[in-house]
């Protein structure tokens, strides 16, 4: 008499990541999270270890998954796909999290370059590592990076600081706080809005060179340099279609005057009508000193004399 294998006490799946798949072994191993780098618009730029991580896991978590099943259906994976955007990227953390410590392999992958990146992501990498659940990284294209090393400015030191808010105070106080640094700047931004945030940079840190990068690796990729000005005067001709990055000249030394010079024009206003501490903190606003030390200096200094 043949008796049948016993099966292994699986608990049953409850959560829709979990009916997505087929069952697999537990044992008592935590499983891995892949982050895996995807094309940023041309298909060949996918790497084979990126195919084959995203062949083998057990799950694939996409910020869009029909963008994501056109990818998978192009390398000819049958991927097995959840979705993870921003709306229900809390949810969805735990759900995965579960998977993970079941044994499961789940990969993380954006809409487009690396997941994180001013993408949903951050949150269930957190929760993998506070919740000693392996996580490695699948290099591949990024759009930051791909725009600095084609802006021609330097790559030395840069800061990216993805899109910046779309209330116009609010995006002027993250310029102005970016007014002394001297990295080079990286920027993501919607091609509707593009002029409208170049304008403001021109307001808030001067006519620095600028490189808008647009549609890189793709068939109409185009790089636009030039001073702020200058990038500006082009988009009044076209507006850029397609995904923009923007990559803005960090401050030189000379971006802020001497303190004497500040002191003068300080003293300009206050010959117009402005009161001492009004004066201090216009002139410091324009060059991005502090009011205080220009109102101190402006209050100390001797008042010129005018020689007969």
């Amino acid at each position: 008499m043949v008796r049948e294998a016993r099966r292994p006490n699986v608990e049953p799946c409850r959560s829709s990541v979990e009916r997505c798949r087929e069952a697999w072994d537990h044992r008592g191993v935590s499983g891995t999270l892949y982050l895996v780098g995807t094309p940023i618009g041309n298909l060949g730029d996918v790497s084979d270890r990126a195919r084959e991580t995203l062949r083998d896991v057990d799950v694939i978590a996409a910020e869009d998954t029909r963008r994501t099943g056109r990818l998978l259906q192009a390398c000819g994976i049958d991927g097995r796909l959840v979705s993870l955007f921003e709306g229900n990227e809390r949810e969805r953390t735990e759900e995965l999290l579960e998977a993970l410590r079941g044994g499961a392999d789940v990969a993380l992958v954006s809409d487009a370059g690396m997941p994180s990146v001013s993408d949903p992501g951050y949150r269930l990498v957190r929760a993998c590592i506070d919740a000693d659940v392996d996580v490695r990284v699948v290099p591949g294209p990024s759009a930051a990076i791909a725009a600095l090393v084609v802006s021609g400015l330097p790559t030395d030191r840069f800061v990216f600081e993805g899109f910046l808010p779309r209330r116009a105070g609010e995006r002027g106080e993250r310029l102005r706080a970016l007014r002394r640094d001297p990295r080079t700047i990286v920027l993501f931004e919607s091609p509707r809005r593009v002029a409208m945030l170049l304008r403001d940079v021109l307001a808030e840190l001067g006519d620095r060179r600028v490189a808008l990068a647009r549609e890189l690796t793709k068939l109409h990729e185009e790089v636009v340099r030039g001073t702020v000005s200058e990038v500006l005067e082009r988009l009044a001709d076209a507006a850029p279609k397609g995904e923009v990055v923007v990559v803005l000249e960090g401050a030189s030394e000379s971006d802020t005057p001497p303190l004497a010079d500040l002191i003068e024009e300080a003293r300009a206003l206050v010959g117009a009508g402005w009161r001492k501490r009004q004066a201090a903190t216009e002139v410091a606003r324009r060059h991005g000193a502090s009011a205080n030390a220009v109102y101190t200096a402006l209050v100390r200094a001797p008042t010129p004399t005018i020689e007969t």
